[in-house]
């Protein structure tokens, strides 16, 4: 027996594919193309199929790096909300593609649903920047909000990192970087479907015809964040978390994925890694749903059933 979508979802895709036809299929290494298509997909499904949610506020400011870049800072806050908890959301698009605006219904989604404010940050993207750029942008986001946590009303001991796909590893690098360097505390991990293990190149035949996100975008993703041959190299662990020996320390952790994403089994392993380290995991595996599946069929029940579980969970930091 072999995997099926979820009813509902597929009943989504072909629609969409019967409007606009199946997406391209795109040689590894074109960044450009991916881009293009990719932003205007994700904009589309994040902010046109779904609108971005009203009794929000949302005010614009500046991060600087280290190394002198200034960054979109987005902070999102429910007025009347009165949860003092705040995340730092760091979106996907694989490290090469997305930004802040187009993320923007998904996080003021998120704040409205739950009152929890939310920061998100516009990391620098490969190949123009490659690693450590990306996770040292959201490192350096994880300490503006930490230090203006008086400024924002929020308790600095109850903030959370976030993040989904590209977003969910960069989420999950950010919590290792403030470990190893005693930095900011960070109270909860979320990471939704996320990337995670620049070792992902062998596509499983059960998961192809499903892949949204296709092993040649993930071997042109991690190429382009580490360089080709990465594989075989040693890698920082912040850059891919999947290759974390010790995670001691590290906060609890809310991992979700679907069992047709190119991402399952390093999600699965990735909890398995905290597990074994004494960290708090919660896991959850969606049968039947492919990478980016509550973006593209946000009505579909098990989207209803992940938004609720995310939310749960922001709701009790």
């Amino acid at each position: 027996m072999t995997f099926t979508l979820d009813a509902q979802v597929a009943a989504v895709l072909a629609a969409a594919f019967e409007r606009s036809g199946p997406p391209p299929a795109l040689p590894v290494g074109d960044v450009a193309s991916r881009r293009v298509a990719l932003d205007a997909m994700l904009g589309y499904f994040n902010n046109e199929a779904q609108p971005v949610a009203d009794k929000v506020d949302i005010s614009d400011h500046s991060v600087v790096t280290p190394d002198g870049a200034a960054l979109l800072a987005r902070w999102y806050r429910q007025p009347s909300g009165e949860s003092r908890a705040a995340v730092l959301y760091l979106h996907g698009g694989g490290m090469i593609v997305g930004s802040v605006p187009i993320f923007d219904g998904p996080v003021s989604r998120y704040v409205a649903g739950t009152g929890v404010s939310i920061l998100s940050l516009e990391y620098r993207l490969a190949p123009e920047h490659p690693h450590p750029a990306p996770v040292e942008d959201a490192y350096a986001g994880l300490v503006w909000l930490t230090g203006h946590a008086a400024e924002l009303g929020i308790d600095p001991g109850r903030i959370a990192v976030m993040g989904d796909s590209a977003g969910g590893g960069l989420a999950a690098g950010v919590a290792i970087l403030s470990r190893d360097r005693k930095g900011p505390a960070v109270a909860q991990q979320l990471l939704i479907y996320p990337m995670l293990d620049d070792r992902t190149t062998t596509p499983d035949p059960y998961i192809v015809p499903f892949a949204g996100w296709s092993y040649d975008d993930n071997a042109t993703a991690w190429n382009a964040l580490l360089g080709a041959g990465h594989e075989d190299r040693e890698i920082d662990p912040s850059a891919a978390p999947g290759r974390l020996k010790d995670a001691v320390g590290l906060p609890p952790a809310y991992i979700e994925v679907g069992q047709l994403d190119v991402f399952r089994d390093e999600a699965i392993r990735y909890a398995l890694t905290l597990s074994r380290a004494g960290v708090p995991v919660e896991l959850h595996l969606h049968p039947g749903v492919p990478h980016e599946y509550d973006a593209i069929a946000f009505d579909a029940e098990v989207s209803r059933r992940a938004q609720s579980d995310r939310d749960r969970v922001l709701r009790s930091l």
